[in-house]
């Protein structure tokens, strides 16, 4: 009578696995290889001169008829969703990952009820918990795709946050939209117009589940020297000497967060605000009267570098919409081979201690 002992399952050990390896060498050494293809092609990387084994053939032909179904996209291997065994570095939480200037045509609504259709940029991004490998980029451009054939408002992007912040199973996220704002701008004296075009960036930020609403807007200014202009009016007067006072471009970011029950607060808005704190706006259209204007205009202004980030932030202070606030100036001297720079800022939101070392080389406006 024939016993059959039943096999008894256990688990796999080492000494398995290399008896195993041992009997899968054997028979390879003595197979063909067409037979190792036809079994796995990965075999071949077991036998000694491994690098000299024969790859699969391949094709080389673009396969335009394959579809990736469902079941086919599920082998597909997806290491940034992979195990904690698969970090790298430090298992730190990173406070922003995603994805920067994603571009695409968004249209905004602007002060006087018409719709403009801009160029934007796009950054989005998530935090990610120390034990998580990495995110899906890709998720943030689909999520914002959902939304980019709205007319966007804070509220539009702030739907759009929801729904990464979901999808990507974050806790904090942010929204940069950064883009050209035309603004139709008369001249001075001759009753031209010609389009200003401002930088201009929306950032919604949650952070502990806080959300802040901020923008930013780089003014464009003429700094006159208030000392250079007294000297130069002593020269005349003292000793009939002709002279002109140094005067240069300059430029203001200017950050704003938004109280968060307040009334819109329009682009335009925003641009009227610092006009009409530093008056001396660049020109678009000049003839020779509004050329004679602007230098008028910038004498009756003088301007340090000092003044124009208190003007500023005076004009902002007193603006009921506008919370925390920033305001960076650069004057890029005509006198001196170096610039004048100032920062301003009111509130916990923009306060920081260190500056990034280019921030003020971001400020130079090339026309």
């Amino acid at each position: 009578m024939n016993v059959h002992t039943p096999e008894i399952e256990r688990d796999t050990d080492r000494e398995d696995a290399a008896q195993a390896l041992k009997v899968l060498r054997d028979w390879a050494a003595k197979a063909s290889a067409e037979e190792v293809a036809a079994l796995d092609p990965a075999v071949a990387r077991l036998l000694p001169g491994a690098d000299a084994a024969p790859y699969p053939a391949l094709s080389r032909t673009y396969p335009e008829g394959f579809e990736a179904d469902a079941a086919y996209r599920q082998t597909l291997p997806d290491l940034q969703n992979g195990p904690q065994s698969l970090i790298r570095g430090a298992k730190r939480q990173i406070q922003h990952v995603g994805i920067s200037n994603f571009r695409l045509p968004i249209k905004f609504h602007t002060r006087d009820n018409g719709d403009l259709t801009l160029e934007t940029s796009v950054t989005g991004t998530v935090s990610l918990e120390a034990e998580k490998k990495g995110i899906n980029m890709s998720r943030i451009m689909r999520t914002f795709y959902r939304h980019a054939e709205r007319t966007f408002s804070f509220e539009v992007i702030e739907a759009a946050l929801d729904d990464y912040k979901s999808d990507l199973e974050s806790f904090d996220a942010r929204i940069q939209m950064r883009f050209s704002f035309p603004v139709k701008k008369p001249s001075l004296r001759s009753g031209l117009e010609g389009y200003q075009y401002y930088d201009i960036a929306l950032e919604l930020v949650e952070t502990a589940g806080v959300r802040r609403k901020v923008m930013h807007l780089d003014y464009v200014y003429s700094s006159t020297c208030p000392c250079s202009l007294e000297l130069s009016e002593h020269a005349r007067m003292t000793r009939g000497q002709l002279a002109t006072p140094h005067s240069q471009r300059s430029v203001a970011r200017v950050s704003v967060e938004l109280n968060r029950n307040a009334d819109c607060m329009w682009f335009e808005d925003l641009v009227d605000l610092c006009r009409a704190a530093v008056p001396t706006e660049t020109q678009v259209m000049v003839k020779r009267e509004d050329e004679q204007a602007f230098a008028e205009l910038n004498a009756a202004n003088p301007i340090f570098v000092e003044d124009a980030a208190r003007l500023f932030a005076q004009a902002l202070h007193d603006e009921p919409r506008i919370g925390d606030f920033r305001v960076v100036a650069s004057h890029q001297e005509s006198l001196h081979s170096h610039d004048a720079v100032s920062v301003l800022t009111e509130g916990e939101t923009f306060s920081q201690a260190s500056l990034d070392p280019r921030l003020f080389t971001t400020l130079f406006h090339v026309g």
